[in-house]
């Protein structure tokens, strides 16, 4: 890890264990290479009604230059959000997840409310066209996927 990152990801730690918006926990951040969210709906939206979702961020050396690694992961308690742009492996096609939509203003935070309100806003109870095949074919790490960012409205 750079310095750069580690003084960057140092400084984001410490802010978000002043305080986190309503429906985002920090679980663990145990090292500048990985840590893990747990985010809620905070609206009425029935398809995520008293769900928890856990997200695991990974960082590279380069971060906040380039984007963190984001992905939902599936544990007992925590199910994959079913979403039209979230894989049921708990790949995320979101553009700010990408080198064309990332900034380095970008951060933690802002990440996990992004996804927060993605998922309020979303109606369809469904997985992405193809989710089988792409959950079975992928080889690529998130971050190495050139996703084609056709529909804004989910």
């Amino acid at each position: 890890m750079t310095s750069f990152a580690s003084k960057r990801l140092a400084k984001e730690l410490s802010k978000l264990k002043n305080g986190l918006p309503p429906g985002i926990d920090l679980i663990s951040a145990d090292n500048f290479e990985e840590w893990l969210m747990d985010i809620r709906v905070l609206d009425d939206n029935p398809i995520y009604r008293g769900e928890v979702y856990r997200l695991k961020f990974r960082f590279s050396p380069q971060y906040p230059i380039e984007p963190p690694e984001v992905t939902f992961i599936k544990q007992s308690d925590r199910p994959i959000p079913t979403h039209p742009h979230i894989y049921s492996n708990g790949i995320i096609c979101l553009d700010l997840l990408g080198s064309q939509g990332w900034s380095p203003v970008q951060n933690v935070e802002t990440v996990c409310m992004s996804l927060q309100s993605m998922l309020t806003g979303n109606s369809k109870n469904e997985r992405p066209p193809g989710d089988e095949e792409f959950v079975r074919s992928n080889r690529k790490r998130p971050r190495d996927i050139d996703f084609y960012y056709d529909d804004n409205t989910v």
